[in-house]
């Protein structure tokens, strides 16, 4: 029989309280937990925490693509392009699931942009970063072309366009599904706790933690510790990061009113958009500003709706894109490792690993794609510091989760509404709030405007389901439809 949700988080606690590890990991997001999956199927003792739900922050809030980036090609980073256009590949061996190929279409304006040649070169080249072994073989179209594949472009001074392949995922999902693995293979994990300081004893760390649910203490001993928390990382003590962040928003709009089969890739000066059709709906997005406040306050605002639809306006001006056709939006943001002055965009999204102190490391920048390779690097440094002999990464080619358990609720866009659904959620994959439920675990919130057509109906299956009162439901309702997405 299944363990209630009470009973589920309890076990949690008893697990971290009630044993030292090798590892205890800080973030809950998606560098977090391959951490936690590499180091636990290595044969370490890991713990994992999060003091809001995994996946609350960067994780899922990007644009949802598996992609070498193309446009750092421009910027002559062909280390970072080659690193994530390998590892594109190997999270659809892993988890094919979670990455969908996806056609992107670039197209070329006369007096604007990248000129056609360079896109052409541009795209054979990160054909050859992948290994030769793309999801689908770049090439030019002419304008005739681009406009049968994209009626609605604007054609005025159009000379042609390339077409490449990324892959589509849902971020959170695969964060998710990253933690679900680790626990498979002996790691303890537990969301809504917060780090609060520790001290180094013995060669050991003693973390002291709080639940954020019920105000209880807990002192867990590690003997390292990884600070994996993204945009909070400057903020956590013993933490040497210096961060710039960067935000960036996305929308959410039907497919009829911009009915695209390929993603587009628009610019605005150095600038990249993407228009990503995802099942019934298309993502727009994203923006690249500047970001000084504490990384919960960060919304999508009046103006980045303004300047998307912008952009995505010039470009399909038949389209006549307006707010009232926002069914949802996201904003997050770049942990991005703060660098000399110049635009967010010129910034490298590389990543690094620094060990600042005994047993305490690091681990900032890097992008949702080179995920897997950063808590590879990760754990190798863990191992040597630990002096114990480990194996080798197998995450590179052992399958995230068994083919059943991949396909029942998890995917690309999100599944039928359902109680059992709603259930699995809340025994198997640590849901909480209604909030978990609706923007991350199914992602329910952004197929429907403001999330009204199902909140009530999956805040009535939690209350059942976990035994809530009517206080609680209530309260629970009210707290998603207050909270910013």
């Amino acid at each position: 029989m299944n363990a209630a949700p009470a009973q589920t988080r309890a076990a949690q606690f008893a697990g971290l309280a009630n044993h030292s590890f090798d590892v205890l990991v800080l973030g809950g997001g998606i560098v977090g937990s391959g951490v936690a999956r590499d180091a636990a199927m290595r044969g370490l003792r890991v713990a994992l925490v999060d003091r809001h739900d995994f996946a609350f922050g960067t994780s899922s809030r990007s644009s949802r693509l598996l992609h070498g980036g193309l446009r750092y090609l421009e910027q002559g980073r062909l280390g970072l392009v080659r690193e994530a256009s390998v590892e594109k590949k190997i999270i659809h061996e892993i988890a094919p699931h979670l990455a969908q190929p996806l056609g992107f279409v670039f197209p070329s304006y006369r007096g604007q942009g990248r000129p056609l040649w360079q896109l052409r070169l541009g795209v054979k080249l990160y054909d050859l970063l992948c290994g030769g072994r793309n999801f689908l073989p770049s090439r030019g179209l002419t304008a005739a072309e681009t406009l049968a594949a994209l009626p609605d472009l604007n054609p005025a001074k159009l000379r042609g366009a390339v077409r490449y392949a990324d892959a589509l995922t849902n971020d959170a999902r695969l964060t998710l599904d990253t933690l679900r693995s680790a626990v498979r293979h002996g790691a303890v994990v537990a969301n809504y706790v917060r780090y609060l300081d520790a001290q180094r004893k013995r060669g050991c760390w003693i973390a002291q933690l709080r639940d954020e649910l019920s105000g209880c203490p807990l002192a867990v001993r590690a003997r390292t510790l990884v600070n994996a928390t993204g945009p909070w990382a400057q903020g956590i003590r013993h933490s040497a990061v210096e961060l710039r962040l960067s935000k960036g928003i996305h929308l959410v709009i039907d497919r009829t009113r911009l009915p695209v089969n390929d993603a587009v890739v628009l610019t605005d000066g150095k600038r990249i958009l993407f228009v990503l059709p995802w099942s019934e709906h298309v993502i727009l997005g994203t923006t690249d500003t500047d970001y000084g406040d504490i990384p919960e306050n960060v919304r999508v605002l009046p103006d980045d709706i303004s300047d998307v639809l912008r952009i995505v306006n010039a470009a399909f001006p038949r389209a006549a894109l307006a707010t009232p056709d926002i069914i949802s939006s996201w904003a997050g943001l770049r942990p991005l490792i703060a660098q000399d002055d110049g635009p967010p965009s010129d910034l490298s999204r590389a990543h690094e690993i620094k060990q600042t102190q005994s047993g305490w490391w690091d681990v900032t920048g890097g992008k949702l794609t080179t995920y897997r390779l950063m808590a590879e690097q990760v754990v190798d440094q863990l191992a040597r510091h630990l002096g114990r002999p480990a194996p080798r990464s197998r995450t590179a080619f052992e399958p995230l989760l068994p083919p059943d358990e991949a396909s029942r609720y998890s995917g690309i866009t999100p599944p039928p509404l359902s109680r059992a659904a709603v259930e699995h959620y809340l025994r198997h994959e640590w849901a909480v709030t209604l909030q978990d439920v609706m923007l991350r675990r199914s992602g329910w919130h952004y197929v429907a405007r403001e999330g009204a057509d199902h909140a009530e109906q999956v805040v009535g299956w939690m209350a059942e389901i976990a035994g809530w009162s009517a206080d609680k439901k209530s309260q629970s309702l009210a707290a998603y439809r207050g909270t910013a997405h």
